[in-house]
């Protein structure tokens, strides 16, 4: 069964059924079939309520293998590309496996490479960790060395770049993607969206546009109302494009 959260005020457990879970206010024996919502209590009598685990919690709760794309990223993804139940999905630059994660919980069927064989067995528990290891395939190794092989058989719906060599790969999409397929690229300097935006035009493909990723928090109190300046608002750039 996958695993659950244990939530109680600012603190936030990830468990698995069945098993005895020991922390400062207690020991607590989960139950095999926990149920969201269900409240549980520690030997000392200190209560812990069971949450299910969802997508956004995926960025808290993978081990982490570098700084993972953010939930807002993310959604932005999904949202510009439209990745929905039965896609295929070409993923390049795993890492923590945030993006691949969640594009498999909406339904696809991911293919990812990782180069760091490290990172790429850390993404691989954080499937298993996420229930959705059927639905993921990591493989280790750069996704240049393969372009050929991936053209020969059945096209993509979407391709989701996340490397410093993703210009090389967009210029191979419209082989890897079904027509009307979309490219998604993600880059942390400006620069290199330049070069994927270049390198999606000399491929021909259409409705190439970049975003800026920003957004901001508001902090509310006595004294008024006001973007807060704690929370890190810029992540980076979103290219998509799309094959005709």
């Amino acid at each position: 069964m996958q695993r659950v959260l244990l939530v109680r005020e600012d603190r936030e457990h990830l468990v698995e059924p069945g098993e005895e879970f020991g922390t400062d206010l207690g020991v607590l024996e989960v139950p095999p079939d926990p149920e969201p919502g269900q409240t549980l209590e520690t030997h000392l009598g200190e209560q812990f309520r069971v949450r299910r685990l969802r997508g956004p919690d995926l960025f808290h709760h993978f081990e982490r293998t570098g700084a993972p794309m953010v939930p807002r990223d993310v959604g932005l993804v999904i949202g510009e590309t439209g990745v929905a139940m039965g896609d295929r999905v070409l993923d390049a630059g795993t890492g923590t496996g945030v993006l691949a994660a969640s594009m498999a919980r909406a339904g696809a069927d991911v293919t990812t490479y990782e180069r760091d064989p490290e990172f790429a067995a850390v993404a691989r528990e954080n499937m298993t960790l996420a229930g959705i290891d059927d639905a993921v395939e990591v493989r280790t190794g750069d996704v240049t060395d393969d372009l050929e092989t991936l053209s020969e058989h059945e096209p993509f719906d979407v391709v989701t770049l996340d490397t410093a060599d993703a210009p090389d790969v967009v210029a191979h999409t419209p082989g890897l993607l079904v027509d009307g397929g979309f490219l998604a690229v993600y880059s942390p300097f400006v620069e290199d969206s330049r070069e994927v935006v270049a390198a999606a035009r000399e491929a021909d493909l259409v409705d190439v546009r970049t975003r800026e990723t920003i957004q901001r928090e508001m902090d509310f109190d006595d004294r008024g109302s006001r973007p807060s300046t704690a929370p890190v608002g810029h992540t980076g750039y979103l290219t998509i494009a799309r094959n005709e």
